[in-house]
């Protein structure tokens, strides 16, 4: 089997080399190997898969530090928990692009399917709070036009901002670090290392003030928006380098030991992760504080990490599946009331973005009555922002009785039910939309 897989890839290898062979201006081989007198010097990384466009790998005398031997095994284990898995092609392929040719959805980035939708559904609502909540400061309610007819520029600008609120609440609005490619590689392989020729290339920016941190993302956007150039890895190595390999390790408790896991053949993320995203800290669990007894009242052998702190973006989940095993996870408030009304939503393991355009909502329980709030979920199919009204004084919402013939999404719409696990009993209008998730 060993065997099989190292001629497909050489096979892989020795197309790559024939296409860059007949163009060679296109794509710089990351993977070209040239001879050494000392290994203390910068070195080509051995053959590989990983060709990256020219314009997408920093200058090695732009400055930063380069990426240790010992970093590239610790960012494999905190993100694996082992230094023999590397990011498949699905996760490779993935960066940060809007939506095109549509003015309604030109706030609205374009997610995949897999383990970095995660990652995109909470930098797309970081862009939405930047969107109507920081670049319309002073006004307490704002309309979609806030997320309208959105030029380039502008897209490029919310992007920016939404990377480094990430990066900056990750480094305890301290510090904050960018990892981008370069040409050089320092790191060789070894036994206990499988190289990726991508992670051994990495060159560390780290500032101390947030607006130089935006500032140079912004310069170097294009690193993480344009294609080949693993722009949603690169913010991910970014995220723990910010908060650093031994806050993630000192942020998780014994139920988790690094951020990512296989699903259905693919690596996706854990509650760690998306905590790590939305909070700062990587705490596994979701309920508020640190949990040292069980139900029992018996102290725990080792205590449970949850939510510390109310962030910027909130977090709600409903699962059919952990609804029926009467395991659905109680967020806490931290996380169902964060400072401004922009929620990640994970829906039977989907990511998406609930909004409103009233700062007030989460501080005018009056507010709470009947209001309006927008859905987005990342897919090409939703061609335009869901608008909800939610009633919280009508009639007790009662689940519709059971109808064998009836699908049970039909009877039981997810984000209707997630929408419930904060609101609990509202009454949800779709407004003429066919109800999804």
């Amino acid at each position: 089997m060993e065997a099989e897989i190292q001629q497909i890839l050489d096979q892989l290898s020795h197309l790559q080399q024939q296409r860059l062979e007949s163009n060679p201006n296109i794509l710089l081989d990351v993977g070209k190997e040239e001879d050494q007198d000392e290994t203390s010097q910068p070195i080509r990384n051995p053959p590989g898969l990983c060709y990256i466009p020219r314009r997408l790998v920093v200058p090695a005398g732009l400055g930063g530090t380069p990426i240790t031997h010992q970093l590239t095994e610790d960012l494999r284990r905190v993100l694996f928990g082992g230094t023999f898995h590397l990011f498949n092609h699905e996760w490779r392929k993935s960066f940060f692009r809007f939506r095109e040719g549509d003015p309604e959805l030109s706030y609205a980035l374009e997610a995949d399917r897999g383990g970095a939708w995660a990652i995109q559904m909470v930098v797309q609502a970081r862009i939405i709070r930047y969107l109507l909540f920081d670049q319309q400061a002073g006004s307490d309610r704002q309309t979609l036009l806030s997320l309208r007819d959105m030029g380039q520029q502008e897209q490029q600008t919310a992007l920016a901002a939404a990377l480094s609120d990430s990066l900056w609440l990750a480094g305890q609005e301290e510090r904050a670090t960018v990892a981008l490619l370069t040409e050089d590689s320092y790191i060789t392989s070894h036994l206990d290392y499988t190289l990726d020729t991508f992670t051994e290339t990495l060159q560390l920016f780290t500032f101390d003030r947030k607006g130089d941190i935006t500032k140079f993302i912004l310069d170097h956007i294009h690193c993480f928006n344009e294609e080949s150039g693993h722009g949603v890895i690169l913010f991910l190595y970014s995220l723990i380098c910010s908060r650093t390999v031994d806050g993630v390790r000192e942020d998780m408790d014994s139920t988790t030991s690094h951020m990512l896991h296989l699903s259905l053949g693919s690596f996706v993320c854990h509650q760690a992760l998306m905590n790590l995203l939305l909070t700062g800290r990587a705490c596994p669990q979701v309920f508020n504080g640190t949990l040292s007894s069980g139900e029992d009242g018996e102290p725990l052998e080792s205590p449970l990490k949850g939510v510390l702190s109310r962030g910027d973006v909130g977090y709600l989940t409903w699962s059919q599946e952990q609804m029926e095993r009467d395991v659905l996870p109680q967020v806490g408030s931290m996380l169902k009331t964060p400072r401004f009304p922009v929620w990640v939503c994970c829906i039977n393991s989907s990511f998406s973005v609930l909004f409103s355009l009233n700062r007030s909502l989460l501080s005018d329980w009056k507010r709470e009555h009947q209001f309006q709030l927008f859905y987005y979920n990342g897919q090409n199919s939703q061609r335009s922002t869901a608008r909800l009204t939610i009633d919280t004084q009508s009639d007790p919402w009662e689940a519709p009785p059971p109808n064998p013939e009836q699908d049970l999404e039909k009877r039981f719409p997810p984000l209707e039910m997630t929408i419930r696990t904060k609101w609990d009993g509202a009454a949800i209008d779709w407004n003429g939309t066919t109800p999804f998730y």
